[in-house]
Parts: structure tokens; C-alpha cells; sequence
């Protein structure tokens, strides 16, 4: 979707609160004349003399090791020109921001009044002691090539001219995606390069160490193909010259196989494409106006694959797919520079990830549910959650694998961890979960089949190894989203309820045998054995599936009727509840009940209370229960702070071992100073809360679904407690990523049957 931009929003945009994009956040508490002197003087002075004791403490003792800095002189600016260093300001901010929200990485933008390029090099390197990378931006050629070898043989951290490299680096993961689909080899194709700056020398470069030869390049400039016989031709320039006997564009591209342009609009005809080999490769990267328009292209050739730098078409190369996270990466390993074996391995990293399954986040983000690797998904977008774990670890390891890195990371399994919690996504839990579900995979079973959510998670739980999808539906309709989706599910059982005449006859008679006292005839139970919530329920019941997952496109209630009827509640349990995880940056916390019981009685809570226990402990996490009410331990009287305190009596009899206090307001069971202040006797005073007991099911399912939408919360559930055979109900329109978790719930659920533990 084209987006445009009017003039005076963008100021609005840049004026709005206070100027500018940017601000410096404390990351200590400043409330107190404690805080001031720990911060400032004299507190300051020990870290001092730590570093001054051994240097490399400033990566402790300071923001150093995550503080990169975006320089420029203006001199470049992307589609402006050399405009001052001051008029670059806004675009500094903006690389800024794009490295704090897609990498976690802090940023100070320098915009430096210096264009004689020794004179920048010795500013830049004096600001070594401060920063722990250089984002070099928007330098003009040929001084950016001598100011960046230079930086990089002077100094020791990571420094990158992201004009040059970002686009070199993301448009060599989608040349190598694209050779791979019309299954070219990179040694023997053609290539044209037209553009002769910054960026298209260093993509050239990049290309040659993907395997392009020299030989088979031709690169155009402004005059026409860049000879070895032009006089005055720059080093840069004459390193690409070519013997061939071409003088301009339209010579050199006929029979090309792939076009890179990185010059200015409108410069590649449409005779100039049709000259080209089959299925031709155009990367169209000038902006805001490519090569070619796109959709001139598409129409003079059928067979071609292009790209552009384009938000409104297929095949963007941005480079915010690439510098956030080589950064990070290099960051994270304190690597001396970025070396070649870095920017290749972000290239294939990169590549790789566009043929994996799309997560729902991503096609939700874009608005097309139909992403899938091809000529028109050559590379991933943007927003993708996934760039950073796999970006960055790459990056990461190729510099330890090179020899540059003075920290080496041991445990990836929290690597990973730690970069989710970088921008905010704690899957800590849920991690140790679909690893725990991989082990060994169970059968799981989608009552929902026909919807292409269902069928997009089950192509990811395929790919991942983490259950077996058996998939109920119309099995022609099922099929053809599958093909209209571009999945692989060939191996996957597909059953049509209404077509198994014989299994609804068996599955029939034993829902007969269980109802026939409640009012289900033989000849209704073989009418309901086409609803397939009583069928998948019934294959569970029959042992023929682990679990069954359902309620994407129905109410709880509903979804939930069959599996009571014929699987029933876990012996010993009287009732099954409802419990949502609630993951943020300050922790994972747990709901209950949010999706079942309206109104418990005192007794019905004390053992929801119980259930929500085992159903944190199922999740290796100790549960400190906080029994919920408007009212702090009797401060107020009312049916909900009277039921809520008897039930705590309750559970306080019968569940002794358990960590549960109430009745008690939600702020105050997780503020611990407050509680040993005022409230010192309650067993929450010492560590706070991590679950939470709600009176009655409104209060549990408005909490959640606020925290949800506007708390930037993330809720993983419900989490079905109490069945004697594994069942979940999904949240109606769950997302892919939500079915998936919760998928990954069941089967572990289902390992775990046998001992009842959730």
C-alpha cells in the first residue's frame, strides 16, 4: 500500500509535544538525595576508578557497550543531496529511532560540520571513549571509502557506512532467493550494475564474494559503461572497469540475467528489459522513483523478479532489515569492527528467513494473509519479529568464528532470550515450552481446519517438529487453501467427519453409552458426531489424538459442551477454569478464571484456586496466589470481600503449602514495600504476586483483555485446567501465533497426562 506523505504532517509530526524524535531516558531512579550522590558526585568516583583500573569495565559500569553513534556531515542525504550537516539532523534522529525500536541499540546522532575527509576522521576517532559502534550516514563518494578504511584500521569497535553495506548486504539476500527460484548459478549469471556511488560499489563487491564473477559484470555510470580506457577514472571506479566492447546501458544489458540499479529514475526502458535473458533479476533501488516503474516492468515481462526500495511494492530492500541488528550482533560480542564474515552471514541469514513459514504478525502488519517465499516475497519484511534472533546471533557468531570478538557468547538458548527482551518480548516461558513439546511431538487435533489460520499454525508445527497436526473439515476445502496458501501439509491426516460413516457410527454409541441417562439418543449422538468439536472431542476420548484444540470461530460455551460431555473432568475436580497468561516487560503473571466459571462460591474458589496452582507449576514457575477484591484484608465489607476472605480460609486449610493471602487490591499484592510496611503479616509481603484469583469471571476476563489491548501485554491462552484429557479453547480469532502457543501448551499437556499436572 502506497503511503503519502503530505508536507505539513511531516512538520506537525517532527513539532508535536516537544522537537524532534529523540530524548535521554535515566535508566536509575533520580527520587532522592541517596540517588543524586550515587549518581553524580561522590558515588560516581568508584566506577571511575574501576575503569581507570582496567578499561574494559566501561562496559559494565557504563552505557558504552550499548551506545552506537549515527555521524554524518549532510553531505549525501538520501534523495536530498548535500545539504548541511544541521538539515541531516532529522534523518539522524530517525536512523536513531529505528535502532532502538527494532534493536534495542541507544543512539546519539553527531551531525559534524566537517567535509575534508582527514579532518572527519580525526573527530570520529577522538569519540572512540564513548561509543561502542559508528554508524557512519549519508557521506558522499569517493571521501566515505578513505573515511571508513581509515575509522576501521584506527579504531577497535564496530564501524559501518550503512549506505554502503545495508543495501549491499539486503540486496544480496534477495539475489540469492531470486538465482534460487529460477534456479540460476550465481558463478555463470550476468550482471549489470548502473550506478557508480557509494552503494553500488560496495553491492559490487559484496556480489563478488556471493559468487559472481568479475568477468560476467559490467558496471554503468552516468557517461556509460565504465571502461578501462575513460581517462580520470576514480580507484573505486576503475576497479570494476571492463575490456568489453559496450559503451552504454543499452549495449551492456542484452542478455543480462540480473540488473542492479542504483542511479536515478527512469533510466531502464522497456526495450532495454525485453533485451534481457529469461526470467530476468531487476533490482530497481533508486528513490523515491526506480529504475523502471514497477508496474511497466511487470507488464513488459511476465517471467521477471524484481525488487525496489519501495514500501508500496513487493520485494522491498530497506536496510532496516540489516544494520539494527549486525550492530546488535557485533554489540553483543564486542567485536573490534564488522568484518566480511559478518556482512555474509547476516546476507544468508537473511535469506534464509524469507523461506521460513510467515508468523500472523507479520501478515497482519501488511495486510495480506497470502506471504509466502516466491518472486514476490523475496526477502522478509520489515516488521518481522524474527530478524533479530536470527540476524543478530549470526552476526554475532561469525565475528567470534573470525577471531574479533573479545566476548563470546556461550549459551544461545539465552542469547535468544535476551534480544526478545530487547524489544520488549519476554518468551522466556513459552520458549522452555516449545522445547519441552518438541521432544516428543503428539497428535494434535483442529476441529477448525478450514480456516487458514488453522492451517498457516499447523505448517509452522510441521516445519518446527513440535505436534502432528490431524485436520477435520471438508477435505476439498481444506486442499484448496492449503494450495491457495502456498503450504506443505501432504503428510498431515485430513478427516471428514460427515464422510466417515463407520467412525461416526462407533464414536455414536459411545457417546450413547455416556448420555443416554441425560437425554442424548443413539440416533442425536450420530447427528452430533458430524459437528466436529464432538467428533475431535470423541478421537481424544478414543485415544486415536493426544488433544484437541478449537474455538477459533466460536464462543467459548459452545466450543467447550462437547468436550464436558464426552471427556468429562479430571477425577477428584470439581469444575474446570480458566487461566490466561500475561507477559510483560516487568514479568509473566497468571489469570484466573477468566473464561468459565461466572460467579464461584467461596468453596468453588478455594479450588480454582488449587487448579490455577498446578497450572503455574506446570509452567516450572512457583505460584504466589493473590486472592483478588476490592477491599485489603477486611478493610471493606461486601459480598466479594466477604466470599473472597472465606475462600482464602479455605484454601489456607486445605492447600497449607500453597503461597496465598487475600482478600487484597491487585496494586497492593504486587507492591511489596507497601505490604511490609502496612500489611507485614500477609504472605505475599515478601515477594509479590505472580497469580492472580478473580471473584468472579467479569472482573478476570475485562483485566486481561484491557492489559491486552492497551497495558502492552501479551496474553497467552486460555489455558484450559481441569480435563481429564487434554482439550483447549482457543480465544476467538486467535492469532497464528496464539494457536501455535497454545498448541505447544497441549502438547506438553499431553505428555504430562498420565500425572495430571496441569
Amino acid at each position: 500500500m502506497s503511503i503519502d506523505i503530505r508536507k505539513q504532517d511531516a512538520l506537525n509530526y517532527h513539532t508535536q509535544g516537544q522537537p524532534g524524535k529523540i530524548e535521554v531516558v535515566p535508566t536509575k531512579m533520580l527520587s532522592s538525595q541517596l540517588d543524586l550522590a550515587l549518581a553524580y558526585s561522590p558515588g560516581v568516583a568508584e566506577p571511575c576508578k574501576e575503569i581507570e583500573a582496567d578499561v574494559e569495565n566501561v562496559y559494565k559500569y557504563t552505557a558504552k557497550g550499548n551506545l552506537v553513534a549515527v555521524i554524518s556531515n549532510g553531505t549525501a542525504v538520501l534523495g536530498l543531496g548535500n545539504i548541511g550537516p544541521e538539515a541531516s539532523k532529522p534523518v539522524m534522529e530517525g536512523k536513531g529511532v529505528l535502532f532502538k525500536k527494532f534493536a534495542g541499540i541507544d543512539v546519539f546522532d553527531l551531525e559534524i560540520n566537517c567535509t575534508d575527509p582527514k579532518e572527519f576522521i580525526r573527530i570520529v576517532k577522538s569519540l572512540e571513549p564513548t561509543f561502542g559502534g559508528i554508524n557512519l550516514e549519508d557521506i558522499k563518494a569517493p571521501e566515505c571509502f578513505e573515511i571508513e578504511t581509515e575509522l576501521r584500521k584506527q579504531m577497535n569497535i564496530p564501524i559501518m557506512h550503512d549506505d554502503q553495506h545495508g543495501t549491499a548486504i539486503i540486496s544480496g539476500a534477495a539475489l540469492l532467493n531470486a538465482l534460487s527460484i529460477v534456479n540460476k548459478d550465481i558463478s555463470k549469471i550476468k550482471m549489470v550494475v548502473n550506478g557508480g556511488g557509494a552503494s553500488a560499489i560496495s553491492c559490487t563487491k559484496l556480489y563478488l564474494h556471493l559468487g559472481v564473477k568479475k568477468e560476467n559484470m559490467i558496471m554503468c555510470d552516468s557517461k556509460g559503461v565504465i571502461r578501462a580506457d575513460r581517462k580520470e577514472l576514480d580507484s573505486s571506479k576503475a576497479e570494476f572497469a571492463t575490456h568489453q566492447d559496450h559503451h552504454q546501458l543499452a549495449d551492456a544489458i542484452v542478455n543480462a540475467d540480473v540488473f542492479i540499479g542504483l542511479s536515478k529514475g527512469n533510466v531502464l526502458t522497456p526495450e532495454m528489459l525485453s533485451s534481457m535473458a529469461s526470467d530476468p533479476i531487476v533490482f530497481a533501488l533508486a528513490n523515491p522513483t526506480p529504475e523502471i516503474d514497477y508496474h511497466l516492468a511487470m507488464k513488459t515481462r511476465q517471467d521477471i523478479i524484481m525488487a525496489t526500495g519501495r514500501s508500496d511494492f513487493p520485494n522491498q530492500v530497506n536496510n532496516v532489515l540489516g544494520f539494527p541488528y549486525i550492530f546488535r550482533g557485533a554489540l553483543d560480542v564486542r567485536a573490534t569492527e564488522i568484518n566480511e564474515e559478518m556482512k555474509l552471514a547476516a546476507v544468508h541469514a537473511i535469506a534464509n528467513l524469507a523461506k521460513e513459514t510467515i508468523p500472523d504478525i507479520v501478515s497482519k502488519a501488511y495486510g495480506d494473509d497470502k506471504i509466502n517465499f516466491g518472486r514476490q516475497y523475496l526477502i522478509p519484511k520489515p516488521l518481522d519479529p524474527r530478524l533479530i534472533t536470527t540476524i543478530s546471533p549470526a552476526v554475532a557468531k561469525a565475528a567470534m568464528d573470525s577471531g574479533i570478538a573479545k566476548f563470546h557468547i556461550t549459551d544461545w538458548e539465552a542469547y535468544d532470550e535476551q534480544l526478545q527482551k530487547r524489544i520488549g518480548i519476554d518468551q522466556k516461558l513459552m520458549s522452555r515450552i516449545i522445547s519441552r513439546a518438541k521432544q516428543s511431538p503428539k497428535r494434535i487435533v483442529f476441529a477448525e481446519a478450514d480456516h487458514p489460520k488453522i492451517l498457516k499454525a499447523a505448517q509452522i508445527l510441521v516445519d518446527e517438529g513440535i505436534a502432528n497436526p490431524i485436520l477435520l473439515g471438508n477435505v476439498d476445502r481444506i486442499k484448496k487453501i492449503i494450495e491457495e496458501h502456498n503450504l506443505d501439509l501432504k503428510d498431515c491426516v485430513i478427516i471428514n467427519p460427515t464422510d466417515d460413516k463407520e467412525k461416526r457410527k462407533l464414536y455414536a454409541e459411545t457417546l450413547y453409552k455416556k448420555r443416554q441417562r441425560k437425554g442424548v439418543t443413539f440416533i442425536e449422538g450420530r447427528k452430533l458426531m458430524k459437528d466436529r468439536n464432538y467428533f475431535g472431542a470423541m478421537m481424544v476420548e478414543m485415544g486415536e489424538a493426544d488433544a484437541l484444540i478449537s474455538g477459533l470461530t466460536k464462543d467459548y460455551a459452545t466450543t467447550m459442551r462437547p468436550a464436558l460431555q464426552i471427556i468429562g473432568v479430571e477425577k477428584g475436580v470439581s469444575r474446570v477454569a480458566g487461566m490466561y497468561i500475561i507477559i510483560n516487560k516487568t514479568g509473566t503473571f497468571f489469570f484466573a478464571d477468566t473464561t468459565v466459571n461466572v460467579n464461584p462460591s467461596a468453596e468453588e474458589l478455594a479450588d480454582i484456586t488449587n487448579l490455577t496452582a498446578r497450572g503455574v507449576k506446570f509452567f516450572d514457575i512457583e505460584p504466589r496466589i493473590a486472592m483478588l477484591s476490592y477491599s485489603n484484608f477486611g478493610s471493606a465489607n461486601g459480598e466479594i470481600p466477604n466470599k473472597v476472605a472465606q475462600a482464602v480460609k479455605i484454601v489456607h486449610q486445605k492447600y497449607p503449602t500453597l503461597v496465598v493471602d487475600g482478600d487484597i487490591q491487585a496494586n497492593i499484592a504486587l507492591d511489596t514495600k507497601l505490604q511490609q510496611e502496612v500489611y507485614p503479616f500477609s504472605r505475599l509481603a515478601k515477594d509479590g504476586a505472580n497469580t492472580f484469583i478473580f471473584p468472579e469471571l467479569a472482573s478476570g476476563n475485562i483485566a486481561y483483555k484491557l492489559l491486552q489491548e492497551i497495558g502492552g501485554a501479551e496474553a497467552i491462552g486460555p489455558v484450559l485446567m481441569g480435563m481429564a484429557k487434554p482439550v483447549h479453547v482457543l480465544q476467538l480469532g486467535s492469532s497464528v501465533r496464539e494457536i501455535v502457543n497454545m498448541v505447544a501448551i497441549a502438547v506438553v499437556d499431553a505428555q504430562n497426562f498420565s500425572s495430571h499436572q496441569l
